[in-house]
């Protein structure tokens, strides 16, 4: 068995998730000046100021509060901080470092990942966190439904969890599973309450309890989550500058879906942090000194995922022409703020093994019509190409889940029809999303997926794709990535999956999310996690301004 151990309390040895080339990773220079981590306002500002309640304004909320069944950002928010995770990612070095595990060793061939425990965790009421919890939340997440496609993905392959002593566990997989030590320090992985495990996916929806530095006070859908301070928490992860309790009294999130009023709450003091900033909306709160915190999301790019199982998306030339037809640089310019890079690959360039494959992303609409006329397409009298009866026609599915959706994909249909395409759009209901996905239920879906992890590629596009690919070659490309543990070599093979995916436009990268949120200047240590989501255990707000 290869000893991969990290102990807590430590020297802050750090022990790197299976494909995280450190020399080159591209989280800290992409980050607009936040370091991947705090994301404060820069300056002196003296010791923390303890007491007060944090107002957090985001933009919608996919309906559940379960972290492990959570995919939309402005839910992970709130969700985030009510668990803990076996381990944490270091935003600024993309290394994982100690959190409720203390240590951890890996056998040679990644089947076998054994966890210790550190002791005197508990949940709110006093019950102790240990290895049987564990057990029963990894268990249980095999039988989450739609809603927890992301979790899933992270425990593909799970075998069993053998439980050595109340400290130790050792989780098997059926085929080697390089990605899961990295999984472990994600939200969707965060260790629930054992009554909260038992619970049906619904009931987890509206109430969970987690042994995380705050505690659900109440939730409502569409409207509010409330969340209080947990006394005694002492076990917050090494990443964090303050691991004890947090040093506000508690947390108010209200959903406010128009960007414009988040912003106006924000700038008058009605709220602390509001999130998906809006490029319309920096002038005011730059203007009201607010801190503009941007950080771009590594993993699965904002782009176009195609629908293979759809007759029309089989064709190759159709999904290179869609390509061809998007200027990248336009949507950058015209619907996003200054820190949001267009596309390079179809991972983002903030994820560990990214490749800039470019080359195949640039905007020709004339080669665009060449490469539809080679493959038999024919313009029609409408000014839509068409070929043996059928239409070049689409529908874009997308969710309004962040402000700058609406103007892209006006922007994609205008640059799409003005090429030869008739392309409509649907609005889909944000918390129907994780269904339409599982389902595959739509055309072309919008979407992106957040991960810190080249593993991104096998949960996007492997044999359980929401886009139903059917390419082997690429498949067991996505196998030798998920088996291999060797860092260099991993990074070669990710290198190889993303060529093959981008050069046979299985998808059409648009542009790499950039997470913005602001807060107001009173406002110190909002601070971002490896996958530019939040931890909240560090905020204070000055005195002043309680």
């Amino acid at each position: 068995m290869t000893d991969h151990t990290s102990r807590f309390p430590s020297s802050r040895l750090r022990i790197p998730t299976a494909g995280l080339l450190i020399g080159s990773l591209s989280l800290v220079a992409a980050c607009g000046g936040n370091g991947g981590g705090a994301a404060g306002n820069g300056g002196p500002v003296g010791d923390p100021e303890p007491g007060g309640t944090l107002s957090f304004a985001v933009g919608s909320d996919d309906g559940c509060i379960d972290p492990q069944q959570t995919g939309s950002n402005d839910s992970i928010y709130p969700s985030r901080q009510l668990v803990d995770s076996l381990t944490d990612q270091d935003p600024e070095t993309g290394e994982i470092a100690p959190w409720l595990a203390e240590e951890w060793e890996i056998n040679d061939d990644a089947t076998e990942y054994t966890f210790t425990l550190r002791e005197g965790v508990t949940f709110a009421d006093g019950t102790p966190l240990d290895a049987e919890v564990v057990a029963a939340n990894l268990d249980r997440a095999t039988e989450l439904g739609s809603r927890g496609h992301i979790t899933l993905s992270y425990i593909e392959g799970y075998e069993e969890t053998e439980v050595i002593d109340d400290q130790t566990f050792t989780v098997r997989f059926e085929e080697p599973s390089a990605q899961f030590l990295q999984a472990t320090s994600t939200h969707a992985l965060g260790i629930l309450h054992p009554d909260s495990v038992e619970l049906s996916d619904d009931e987890r929806c509206e109430s969970v309890e987690g042994s995380g530095p705050f505690v659900l006070e109440s939730y409502t859908p569409d409207s509010s989550i409330t969340m209080t301070a947990r006394e005694g928490y002492d076990w917050g992860s090494e990443v964090w500058d303050n691991q004890g309790e947090p040093y506000v009294d508690g947390i108010e999130f209200t959903i406010v879906p128009e960007s414009g009023v988040r912003a106006g709450s924000l700038q008058s003091g009605q709220v602390d942090v509001i999130g998906n900033i809006a490029p319309q909306d920096l002038p005011q709160l730059e203007s009201a000194n607010a801190q503009i915190l941007p950080r771009t999301n590594p993993g699965m790019p904002f782009g176009l995922g195609l629908n293979q199982e759809e007759e029309l998306f089989q064709d190759e030339a159709v999904r290179e022409a869609i390509s061809l037809g998007i200027d990248r640089e336009e949507i950058v310019n015209t619907a996003y703020t200054e820190d949001t890079p267009a596309s390079t690959s179809v991972v983002a360039s903030t994820t560990p093994d990214h490749v800039d494959l470019s080359e195949y992303l640039q905007h020709d609409p004339d080669a665009a019509r060449e490469v539809l006329e080679d493959a038999g397409w024919e313009l029609g009298d409408d000014e839509v190409y068409e070929r043996d009866g059928e239409r070049l026609e689409f529908t874009i599915l997308w969710f309004d889940n962040a402000p700058t959706n609406a103007p892209t994909l006006e922007l994609i249909q205008q640059q799409l029809n003005s090429t030869g395409f008739d392309v409509s759009l649907e609005e889909g209901q944000v918390a129907e999303f994780g269904t339409r996905v599982a389902e595959s239920s739509f055309d072309i879906i919008w979407r992106n997926a957040t991960r810190a992890d080249a593993d991104i590629l096998r949960t996007s596009y492997g044999p359980s794709s929401p886009y139903l690919i059917e390419d082997e070659e690429l498949f067991e490309t996505l196998r030798e990535l998920s088996a291999e543990p060797d860092p260099d070599a991993r990074a070669e093979i990710a290198a190889e999956a993303q060529e093959q995916v981008v050069s046979q436009y299985y998808t059409v990268p648009v542009v790499d999310l950039t997470t913005t949120l602001a807060s107001r200047a009173e406002v110190h240590g909002v601070r971002f996690d490896s996958g530019s989501r939040v931890y909240l255990n560090d905020v204070w707000i000055e005195e002043s301004a309680q």
